[in-house]
């Protein structure tokens, strides 16, 4: 564990050092040390800077080949495997032999997660000092200071939250990691305890947090506030959760996005996509449903790029029609893709057909074939033969995803993830904010809530609020079941709530996973609900012997 703190220390500290750059004086420090950066509030908002940088990481990637955040979502029911890499899909392909304690994915995400954690209690342990200078214009220095405190506090449950759901019972650190800290004798909590403390960080931030973020991609209040409920029905208290999430809905500033909005307002689509189009993620451009939104755009400040498009979005200029690849890459398809995970079969087939979230808008399943004027300033399509420009060309989708039939090139994808550069259109990441949070999660919790009362026709017309918005058809109470709001989940938030996670929460990940993935799902055991504890930290702990996770 020494050595994992040593490589954590220094990488927040290069963060910081980043993130610090523009804020420096004309003549500043020869060097930026703790003592220096946390000396004022400028100094804090630079450290919470470097801790939102880290954060963002799930979405951004390790490298070209791993993305940190497909350990959440992928190897589920609606998600699968559609590329055989070193990361991740790895491990949802062939869990008994590749979900092993050595495995690079389980060691860099339980590193980045307890990276996150040092970060933050460094900015919560250096807040206390007194000599701080928390003046700042249009707030008084003590409400600073708790607004910092409280974020902080915020982001550290956020990374239990990730360790809890993965590993179980973790070591729980509360303090800043110096050198009179560092430990070699590491014991794991047990899970109940962190995650006693994941609420006490929740409760804690949430009368400090403002109900719009600070500045564009800073947590909200709401955000607390629907972490809280989904905490509380991870430990079996659907009272309190219901309690939180009706907080959120309450909150006149939070609203399901209904009408058409923003920068395709004038042209066909559908509301419920209107969110995840670039320029319309954030709550300034128009989006009430956010409740957290990362920071990718193109050319921005504290931005960069995700790879989210690069893993699930299908690689559609590499597909071979009648010997030729007929469809070209440009900005309004949202730019080339890679195919690393894709969804089931099953959660392309769960929608009507009037579904809003089935409509052309939200799910690609097919092109028009254009000729260069359609596609300028880019190339025209190749019609392969017997095709014409206007023609429409399927994808297929007609058998699962399994491990004979890997790289699905013309396999269907969620329209969520397409933004790219429109200078590099053959880049592979994503370029324009994520929606990483929104309202309409909320009122699927509440129902989650309701059901567990035992209020079925409160759970039902909860669901039909967010149906209604996708022009599904509304349901009654007897329709109502753990499966059915699972299935309304998937069909609402694929590609951002952490799948796992839901699943792991409902008793639900090893039942629906073996049903619906079928590349993957066959070879899962009881033993990979949870993660192994990577194997350099059980090696590095050199005076307490930590215990593995049962069956590694």
């Amino acid at each position: 564990m020494k050595a994992i703190y040593i490589k954590i220390t220094m990488a927040f500290s290069m963060a910081l050092v980043a993130c610090s750059s523009e804020r420096l004086e004309e003549h500043p420090p020869h060097l930026i040390t703790g003592e220096t950066l946390f000396s004022n509030l400028a100094g804090f908002e630079a450290g919470l800077n470097g801790l939102y940088a880290r954060v963002r990481e799930e979405k951004a990637g390790r490298n070209a080949n791993d993305m940190i955040g497909s350990m959440f979502i992928d190897g589920t029911d609606n998600l699968v495997s559609n590329h055989r890499d070193i990361g991740f899909n790895f491990i949802s392909q062939f869990w008994q032999d590749i979900n092993n304690p050595n495995h690079v994915s389980i060691e860099y995400n339980f590193s980045w997660l307890y990276s996150i954690v040092n970060a933050a209690n460094t900015i919560i342990s250096r807040a206390n000092h007194s000599a701080v200078d928390w003046e700042g214009v249009g707030s008084a220095p003590e409400d600073n200071r708790n607004r910092v405190v409280a974020e902080a506090r915020a982001i550290r449950a956020w990374a239990y939250r990730h360790l809890s759901f993965c590993w179980g019972d973790v070591p729980l650190n509360l303090e800043e990691s110096i050198g009179s800290t560092i430990k070699t004798d590491w014991e794991r909590a047990p899970v109940a305890d962190v995650r006693q403390q994941i609420l006490n960080d929740f409760l804690a931030a949430e009368p400090h947090i403002d109900f719009e973020p600070k500045m564009n991609g800073r947590i909200t209040k709401g955000a607390v506030q629907h972490y809280l409920a989904e905490m509380y029905l991870t430990i079996h208290k659907p009272d309190s959760a219901l309690y939180w999430a009706n907080k959120v809905i309450s909150t006149p500033q939070y609203r399901l996005v209904t009408e058409r909005y923003g920068v395709r307002a004038n042209r066909a689509g559908v509301p419920f996509m209107d969110m995840f189009y670039e320029g319309n993620e954030n709550r300034v451009q128009g989006n009430t449903e956010a409740l957290w939104v990362f920071q990718f755009a193109l050319e921005t400040v504290g931005g960069g790029a995700s790879i989210v498009r690069r893993h699930h979005a299908s690689r559609i200029s590499d597909w071979v029609v009648g010997g030729v690849k007929p469809i070209r890459d440009t900005y309004e398809r949202g730019g080339r893709g890679r195919s690393r995970m894709s969804l089931t079969k099953w959660a392309l087939e769960s929608y009507e057909p009037q579904d809003h979230r089935n409509s052309e808008f939200a799910i690609r399943r097919f092109y028009v074939l254009n000729d260069e004027v359609a596609n300028a300033p880019y190339p025209a399509d190749i019609p392969p033969d017997g095709y014409h420009f206007g023609d429409t060309i399927w994808l297929d989708w007609t058998d699962d995803i399994t491990s004979t039939n890997l790289a699905r090139m013309n396999w269907p994808f969620s329209r969520k993830v397409e933004g790219t550069n429109p200078n590099n259109v053959a880049a592979e990441e994503q370029w324009n904010d994520h929606v990483y949070l929104r309202l309409a999660d909320t009122y699927l919790l509440k129902a989650e809530a309701q059901f567990l009362l035992g209020d079925l026709t409160g759970a039902a017309e909860t669901i039909n609020v967010v149906r209604r918005r996708a022009n599904a058809s509304e349901i009654s109470s007897d329709q109502v079941d753990i499966d059915f709001i699972l299935d309304e989940r998937s069909r609402e938030l694929v590609l951002e709530e952490h799948r796992r996670f839901t699943l792991l929460r409902t008793g639900k990940w090893f039942e629906r996973t073996r049903k619906y993935n079928k590349n993957g799902g066959q070879h899962i055991t009881l033993r990979d609900t949870l993660f192994p504890i990577p194997q350099s930290v059980i090696d590095v702990n050199l005076t307490y012997k930590m215990r593995q996770n049962s069956g590694f």
